[in-house]
């Protein structure tokens, strides 16, 4: 049967495409450079290199439905659609491919042997032929922005139809797009589909040459997430095991470089006017996590990580040990996986990366446990999600240590104010769901359609 879905576009783009192939050319030698040094920080980057240059793992089906999820953000938000896409159709494999070590591991907590699994080839051309010639995929679909020219051309030239799905394209970014037109431009009239998080993204797709009529608009599928079944016994493990009973809390979460200083001053100025008042701090990057722990000692602040063994925390010194060690004023968030948990123990919670020009991160997950929501001004990455909850007034701008403290300080006084803000920001979360439904139906319809008929 032939499918009814619109074809992709077979325009190549032939002097873009020598550029940047030649530019791709010059730098294999520097991105293999980076990676190395990468895997000094985080040795994770020095396994399976080979995956990253086309090389797939042995047992990897042919004919699989891919899906490409780049990083933990972007794995965590396509978890739900893909568990409920691999119900729906037990008997076709499915692959998801990510490219760093955060989103494999993501992948592997959340989807398990349900699901294939391998790093995607970095966008060399002989490392993507490589790969779809192993893998021969039936269809591709890639989460929120994550275009490349030579990923994108051979799944045209094979008939390969390819998707943007959650897809979100923020003014710097079209902005960047727009200097390489005719670059960007066949790679969005190569996509069959693009299901944009909001209006303004879908305006500038099209702007970038994509055509209205497979541009959707359905939504965030990072509103859908759940607190996880063992949230609440989790959670009161955790507030046992830290210590924070009776205690004003707050977090600084996903934190980058340059900011955790800036939230160790705020929280400097907190003891003052707090004295039990306990940080929660969650570097982005779990292997900065010594970088950190080393400013806080020069703060001069107590601190456990959350990666230390239970023996080692105040509730199990026994007797006058406990009485006499000073309490804890720093946590420090070190293992993947447990921000989500992490959030649930705080009154209040700023959401890193938005004190520097990182673009900041998702402030949905700290939302759904009805918490008050701080964040400083680069937030460009999540400028709509954002502004969503910025217009129902439980999101605030902090722009320093200052502005930082007093602002966690208003919610520590005001009780009263921290839990009706909390729950505007769960309100928030509440109406935009269902993204991850309509999503489910798009994409089921198109299964069927390359896959089944």
């Amino acid at each position: 049967m032939k499918s009814t879905f619109p074809a992709a576009a077979r325009r190549p783009p032939r002097l873009w495409l020598a550029v940047y192939r030649l530019a791709l050319l010059l730098a294999r030698p520097l991105v293999l450079l980076r990676l190395r040094l990468r895997a000094r920080r985080e040795p994770e980057y020095g396994r399976r290199v080979a995956e990253r240059f086309g090389e797939v793992p042995e047992g990897i089906p042919r004919g699989v439905i891919w899906f490409h999820t780049v990083s933990a953000g972007e794995t965590i938000a396509a978890a739900p659609l893909i568990s409920a896409l691999v119900e729906l159709f037990p008997d076709l494999p499915f692959l998801v491919t990510t490219m760093t070590p955060t989103g494999s591991a993501q992948v592997t907590a959340r989807l398990g042997g349900r699901v294939h699994h391998c790093y995607a080839p970095y966008d060399f051309p002989d490392a993507v032929r490589r790969f779809y010639d192993r893998v021969e995929p039936r269809m591709l679909v890639l989460m929120e922005t994550e275009l490349w020219p030579t990923l994108l051309g051979v799944a045209n030239d094979r008939g390969i139809p390819a998707m943007l799905v959650n897809a979100r394209l923020s003014e710097r970014s079209a902005r960047g797009y727009a200097r390489v037109g005719g670059l960007i431009r066949s790679m969005v009239e190569q996509l069959s589909l693009i299901a944009c998080q909001y209006p303004a993204h879908a305006s500038r797709f099209i702007a970038l040459g994509a055509a209205p009529e497979r541009v959707q608009v359905l939504g965030s599928v990072k509103f859908d997430v759940e607190l996880p079944a063992d949230h609440q016994a989790r959670c009161s493990r955790l507030n046992d095991r830290f210590g924070l009973a009776g205690r004003a809390v707050w977090i600084a979460g996903s934190t980058h470089e340059g900011e955790e200083a800036i939230v160790l001053r705020a929280h400097a100025h907190l003891l003052e006017r707090f004295p039990d008042a306990v940080l929660i701090l969650v570097p982005r990057h779990p292997a900065r996590a010594d970088a950190v722990a080393e400013l806080i000692a020069q703060a001069g602040r107590t601190l456990l990580r959350t990666g230390e063994s239970a023996t080692t925390l105040p509730a199990a010194i026994p007797g006058d040990a406990a009485a006499n060690r000073a309490p804890v004023e720093v946590v420090l968030g070190d293992r993947m996986g447990e921000l989500l948990y992490l959030y649930g123990l705080a009154d209040v919670a700023f959401i890193g990366g938005s004190l520097v020009p990182v673009g900041g991160h998702n402030p949905i997950e700290a939302a759904v446990w009805g918490r008050p929501l701080l964040m400083g001004p680069h937030r460009f990455n999540f400028t709509d999600v954002a502004d969503a909850f910025a217009q129902e007034n439980c999101l605030s701008t902090v722009t320093d240590a200052q502005t930082l403290g007093d602002a966690v300080a208003r919610y520590f006084t005001d009780p009263q104010s921290c839990r009706s803000d909390g729950l505007r920001a769960l309100g928030v979360v509440q109406r935009n769901r269902g993204t991850t439904d309509r999503l489910l139906t798009l994409l089921r319809n198109w299964i069927r359609q390359v896959c089944i008929s």
